[in-house]
């Protein structure tokens, strides 16, 4: 590997770890932070709502942004902006500070996300792709894992400020070194014009659907715009921005990623994936401790098989793809994600909980790794954003509504049985999904020499970073 995909590789891994890493720490600090500022619980909630409303509406047009000017500026920027709220953040005097820098951060987590995707895209070959996405995920893998651990010892010991101080080295650092590599920058291109009616319309849709998603289980502690009132507009707006896209004359969403029904598949499947998982994840935390009685260090312990079994299927991932196909590889994962649901729907000693968390990280770090590599490659490179920005956009949507699946069936009573049953057949519903995949005839070097790009992909392709020698 050559020092220009290296680098790539690096910045992209650090962005999704950071991020990740972010995401499961602010749950810990969360009880310590509404004591410390005298917060209400509803106030509390908007610092996860105001991130994932904004990160979410803007994800495709920030990717789009990055095919227009380049990933690497635009991941520099998120990385030193995400960088900046943070300090912000550890350094706010009260709650509404809090709330309005976590929106800021949600602004650069959406500048950056994409283009972790978009620079993989155009720095590493359709056929090799595997590699560097299966490092991407084991790596998410390790740190949805350590931030339960790493911001309980901060907050412990440090306070919840402390959690958001953790993110201003790695932000600053890789931001920086994004800006300070060498080499050209792909030239804005005049016929890649901004579609900023679209992408408003689709920020209305998507800020307002997760809005909806994440307050509807407790709609009174929505605030002043009820989960109803959203619900409609994220409607209307999804509606206006399907008609606009048919008539404009440069859409956000470019048809060879919008037309493509591999890529649609994939993305269908990764929202049944995360929210399955996630919505598992929400009730399973219930059932360790409410039902089963055991303390938060037990329930973690019975859940270390997931990130264990998340990280070996990533590395384990690429040769499958090689073998059998995008298709099978999916299909077979997501039924492996069925299961390990089901089989914790009935579990209660230790053995049966590992044994379901096993299957459920073997499934999704297996789907993450299969999915991602079908939506980043078959689209063009000029519009690896977009697609980078439909994948983020996938992932931040599916856990909002695993979890507001989840919450509202188990207020129905009956227990954990029923919303566990029901994520089960969302996973089955993702399988029948990935059977639009490519098969193996198109599976990343199936044949030995890997797909034909799109029509001008290879020509139109400038790097993220410069061309040096082969290693």
């Amino acid at each position: 590997m050559n020092h220009r995909r290296t680098a790539a590789l690096a910045c992209s891994v650090a962005g999704a770890v950071i991020v990740a890493l972010d995401g499961t720490v602010l749950t810990v600090a969360q009880p310590t932070l509404r004591h410390d500022l005298a917060a209400s619980y509803s106030q509390v909630q908007w610092t996860s709502t105001g991130y994932l409303v904004a990160v979410a509406s803007l994800l495709v047009f920030a990717g789009r942004l990055g095919d227009r000017y380049g990933h690497r500026w635009l991941f520099a920027g998120g990385m030193l902006g995400f960088g900046a709220a943070s300090a912000g953040i550890g350094l706010a005097p009260g709650i509404g500070w809090v709330i309005a820098l976590r929106v800021a951060q949600g602004v650069c987590g959406a500048l950056l996300q994409p283009a972790t995707l978009g620079m993989l895209r155009a720095t590493f070959p359709p056929d090799r792709l595997g590699m560097p996405l299966a490092v991407r995920t084991s790596a998410i893998g390790v740190a949805a894992a350590a931030g339960p651990v790493v911001g309980g010892a901060l907050v412990a010991g440090l306070g919840w400020r402390a959690v958001f101080f953790l993110n201003i080295g790695p932000a600053l650092l890789f931001g920086a070194l994004a800006l300070a590599l060498p080499g050209r920058e792909p030239a804005p291109a005049p016929r890649l014009r901004l579609d900023v009616p679209g992408a408003l319309l689709l920020a209305a849709a998507l800020g307002c659907a997760v809005h909806t998603l994440v307050a509807l289980p407790d709609p009174g502690r929505a605030g002043p715009v009820t989960p109803a009132v959203t619900g409609v507009v994220a409607a209307v707006a999804a509606a206006a921005f399907a008609r606009h896209e048919r008539r404009a004359e440069h859409p956000l969403l470019p048809p060879d990623v919008v037309g493509s029904a591999a890529v649609g598949s994939a993305v269908g499947v990764l929202v049944a994936a995360s929210a399955a998982l996630s919505g598992t994840l929400f009730v399973l935390t219930y059932v360790l401790q409410d039902t089963l009685g055991l303390n938060p260090f037990q329930s973690a312990l019975r859940s270390l098989p997931l990130a264990a079994l998340m990280v070996l299927a990533a590395a384990v991932c690429p040769v499958l793809l090689r073998r059998v196909g995008a298709r099978r590889t999916t299909v077979a994962a997501m039924a492996v994600l069925a299961l390990g649901v089901l089989v914790l729907a009935r579990a209660t000693g230790a053995p049966a909980l590992c044994t379901g968390f096993a299957l459920l990280g073997a499934g999704f770090g297996t789907v993450m790794v299969a999915a991602t590599q079908v939506v980043v490659r078959q689209a063009a490179v000029g519009s690896a954003g977009v697609a980078g920005g439909l994948q983020q956009t996938a992932m931040n949507v599916g856990p909002a509504l695993g979890v507001a699946a989840a919450t509202t069936l188990r207020g129905l009573g009956g227990g954990a049985g029923l919303p566990l049953a029901v994520l089960a057949g969302v996973a089955g519903a993702g399988a029948v999904a990935g059977r639009v995949l490519p098969g193996r005839a198109h599976a990343p070097g199936a044949d030995g020499r890997g797909p034909r790009p799109p029509a001008g992909a290879v020509r139109e392709a400038v790097p993220v970073f410069p061309r040096d020698h082969e290693a």
